[in-house]
C-alpha cells in the first residue's frame, strides 16, 4: 500500500468560515492531512515560509507573492455586499478621519488594505494609521476608529461604542459592484506540481464540505453563535451573506482589488491574471 501524501492545511477558525470547516473538523478522517488554526496573517506568513502547503489565506498575501502560489478554483471567504465581520468602527464619519488616528486589525493583510483603499480612494481622506487589538482600543477617546474583523468585529457591533459602523464590503460593492474576495485557498506551486491527484482530493472535499454546510447551516449556526454571545438566529442571517465559492463575478472582484493594490505599490502586477490551479498546473 502505499504511503498517503502528507498536507500541512492552514485554516481560520473565525465564525464566517464555520459552513466549510465545521464540516470538515466532523466529517473528515484523514490524519496524513495536518490541520493548522491560526488568524490570517498568521496564515500568510506561514504559508510563505513553506511552514505550510495550503489553506485560506488573505487575497493580498497571493497578490504580494504570486510567484509562489497557485489558487484554488471555486474556493473563497467572499460576499456580495454587506460581510457583516469586517467593519470600520468610527466615533465620525468616514469622510471626517483625515489626520485623524485609526487603529487596525493585525489579523488581516487584505482588511487593512480594503480600508486604505476604501478611505483613501472613496472617501479621499488619510488618517493616521497604528496597528493594535481594536477590543482593547474602544475606550481609548484618542483613536477616532478602528477596523476590526471576525469575531472581534461580531463582538464590538454587539457592544455599540461607536456611532458609525461602515461594512467595508457594501461600501466595495456600492463603489465598484463587485463582490469582494477577502481569502482565497492558496497552494504553494511545487506542492501543487509535485503532488496534483492530492490536491484535486482535497478540493473535492472541501466542496462537499461546502454543499454540507450549506445545508446544515442552521445547525451550524446554532452550534458556533455562542462564541460571540450571538443569537442562534442572529447568527443564520450573518452566514447566509457569506459565501465560499470563486465564480466569474468574484474573480472579476478579486481582479480589482489587486489592480487597485498594483497601482498602490502593494502588489506584483504578475499576479495577473490569476493563477488558478489546473490539471496541467
Amino acid at each position: 500500500m502505499l504511503a498517503q501524501q502528507k498536507v500541512r492545511i492552514g485554516m481560520v477558525n473565525f465564525i464566517n468560515t464555520a459552513p466549510l470547516y465545521d464540516v470538515w473538523l466532523r466529517t473528515v478522517n484523514r490524519p496524513e492531512w495536518t490541520v493548522v488554526e491560526e488568524s490570517p496573517s498568521a496564515l500568510n506568513r506561514m504559508l510563505y515560509a513553506d511552514q505550510l502547503d495550503m489553506g485560506l489565506v488573505s487575497s493580498q498575501e497571493y497578490a504580494i507573492h504570486p510567484e509562489n502560489y497557485l489558487l484554488l478554483d471555486d474556493i473563497s471567504i467572499s460576499a456580495s455586499g454587506p460581510v457583516g465581520s469586517v467593519f470600520l468602527f468610527s466615533r465620525c464619519a468616514p469622510e471626517y478621519l483625515a489626520n485623524k488616528r485609526l487603529l487596525l486589525s493585525g489579523q488581516s493583510q487584505t482588511s487593512v488594505s480594503l480600508v486604505k483603499i476604501i478611505l483613501e480612494n472613496f472617501y479621499r481622506v488619510k488618517p493616521i494609521y497604528a496597528t493594535g487589538s481594536a477590543l482593547e482600543a474602544q475606550h481609548e477617546d484618542d483613536i477616532a476608529g478602528v477596523l476590526a474583523i471576525g469575531d472581534e468585529a461580531l463582538i464590538l457591533a454587539r457592544n455599540k461604542i461607536y456611532p458609525y459602523k461602515i461594512d467595508l464590503g457594501r461600501i466595495w460593492h456600492e463603489m465598484t459592484s463587485l463582490p469582494f474576495v477577502y481569502a482565497v485557498w492558496a497552494m504553494r506551486v511545487e506542492f501543487c506540481r509535485m503532488n496534483p491527484g492530492t490536491v484535486r482530493e482535497i478540493h473535492r472535499e472541501l466542496l462537499r464540505c461546502r454543499q454540507a454546510g450549506r445545508d446544515e447551516l442552521k445547525n451550524i449556526s446554532r452550534r458556533v453563535s455562542s462564541r460571540v454571545s450571538m443569537e442562534a438566529d442572529v447568527c443564520y442571517t450573518y452566514l447566509l451573506g457569506i459565501e465560499h465559492d470563486l465564480d466569474p463575478e468574484k474573480k472579476r472582484g478579486l481582479v480589482r482589488f489587486i489592480n487597485y493594490l498594483i497601482e498602490r505599490g502593494e502588489a506584483k502586477p504578475e499576479a495577473l491574471p490569476l493563477k488558478l490551479f489546473s490539471e496541467n498546473s
